[in-house]
């Protein structure tokens, strides 16, 4: 007995399956004006849309919007579909919903984007999508970019332009009444206690130094100069400043064991 599981309001339970032969024939009488071939495809496929709905929970717009988009993106899927490739309805449908699905929060978006750049995007997505469609094998961004003639940096520029923002307070496990937020799970490599204790010593042993040999310093090992050039503008020797570099470097040795 199948187990009864509600989403968007629709049993899963109650959606009719079909086999591969099953879904090119409801396809061509669909495509050739049959309207019940229509509704008893889109029915039995359903259940395709609601998976990729899932993947798309905790966004600010309804579910129930997103299922009607990507219900939008199956009618498409099937208008379009060549059933003398003899492919699975699946992998040509997935990327077409969910491109559907990510033009609408795209569009429905705080952030706005350019016209232009949401083309490009659309050409991308579709292009994607028909690779996809003819290799059953999920197409890379340098695959569209070769495909579309397009330098693989514009195509990476648009796509992010679409990504939806995520909140690093935004939710993203549940257990027990504890929730683990986006934020917690990112860790700062840099600014860590210890590189901070560390910056806060050589700040402290930096001002045990004279300001000439500061100078020097940064002239040295901040802006890369020779004990050379470093003499010619400070106005001092070469000798001078190697026994004042040597000095303040045994200074911050000192400082920081």
């Amino acid at each position: 007995m199948s187990a009864r599981v509600e989403i968007c309001g629709i049993n899963t339970s109650n959606l009719p399956k079909l086999t591969h032969k099953e879904t090119l024939a409801l396809i061509d009488k669909a495509q050739s004006g049959c309207e019940k071939a229509k509704d008893d495809f889109l029915m039995a496929n359903l259940r395709l849309v609601l998976s990729i709905v899932q993947r798309f929970y905790g966004k600010k717009e309804s579910v129930d919007d997103i299922f009607q988009v990507g219900c939008i993106g199956l009618i498409k899927a099937m208008k379009n579909f060549d059933t003398s490739l003899n492919l699975r309805f699946s992998t040509y449908a997935v990327p077409m919903i969910m491109g559907e699905i990510r033009r609408f929060l795209r569009d429905s978006s705080s952030v706005r984007v350019s016209r232009s750049v949401r083309d490009t995007a659309y050409q991308i997505l579709q292009m994607r999508g028909e690779l996809e469609a003819k290799t059953n094998n999920e197409a890379s961004l340098e695959d569209v970019a070769a495909a579309l003639n397009m330098p693989l940096s514009k195509v990476v520029y648009a796509m992010d332009a679409i990504s939806c923002p995520v909140s690093l307070f935004e939710p993203v496990y549940h257990d027990s009444g504890e929730q683990v937020l986006l934020m917690d799970q990112l860790a700062d490599t840099k600014n860590t206690d210890d590189n901070w204790l560390t910056g806060v010593s050589i700040s402290e042993a930096m001002n045990k130094l004279s300001e000439r040999e500061r100078q020097i310093l940064l002239l040295r090992f901040y802006e890369g100069k020779t004990q050379i050039e470093v003499s010619e503008e400070i106005a001092i020797s070469q000798a001078q400043v190697s026994r004042l570099e040597k000095n303040a470097i045994a200074i911050l040795k000192r400082n920081l064991d």
